[in-house]
């Protein structure tokens, strides 16, 4: 019996720990991509190549995390150069004086799925919006190095006029809503 409630308190143990800690985003299994209606009729897809991210842990979940992401903003890449350039212009991202987007959480729920909703300070132009996303935990494991990985995936929608991206203010060559999807692989520090 002493056997059997040792073994229980070693496992309950290692799967608390497995989980909590420090997370930091590991750039080369992890995207950050967006996807925007133009003229109504088709969508342009891009992505940023540079951000960073981590995430503090407490258990063996989500729950009460705390998330952090920050994304270099001349990295966009939508595969056209001459669209890029644009992009970073004072038109709209205006990198010159904001290189940066930033997001910190506030909340992190579970909802009655198991998903999770986070809340926190999306930070674009210098003008700051609390959003609510929904996240994905893909789940935790190790990779081939033995380290403690964990995947986690959100899909939302900004309003760039919120933000202060006022090209085409009306939406009819490039629409107001711009759909974010962002897949992170993060690594146990």
């Amino acid at each position: 019996m002493k056997k059997v409630f040792l073994s229980f308190v070693f496992t309950l143990v290692s799967i608390v720990a497995f989980a909590q800690g420090t997370w930091q985003v590991d750039q080369m299994h992890s995207s950050v991509n967006f996807n925007i209606k133009h003229m109504g009729i088709s969508f342009v897809q891009g992505r940023f190549d540079k951000f960073d991210g981590k995430a503090a842990t407490g258990g063996a979940n989500l729950d009460n995390a705390d998330l952090s992401f920050s994304i270099s903003v001349p990295s966009i890449n939508t595969g056209v150069d001459m669209r890029d350039r644009h992009l970073i212009s004072e038109e709209f991202f205006d990198v010159a004086k904001y290189p940066t987007i930033e997001f910190k959480s506030s909340s992190v729920t579970k909802d009655k799925n198991n998903n999770y909703i986070v809340k926190g300070k999306l930070t674009i132009k210098g003008v700051e919006k609390e959003i609510t996303a929904p996240v994905t935990l893909g789940g935790i494991t190790k990779n081939k190095d033995g380290k403690e990985v964990m995947g986690i995936q959100t899909k939302f929608t900004v309003n760039r006029l919120d933000y202060g991206i006022k090209y085409d203010p009306s939406g009819a060559g490039i629409a107001k809503d711009v759909e974010i999807t962002a897949y992170f692989e993060l690594v146990k520090q």
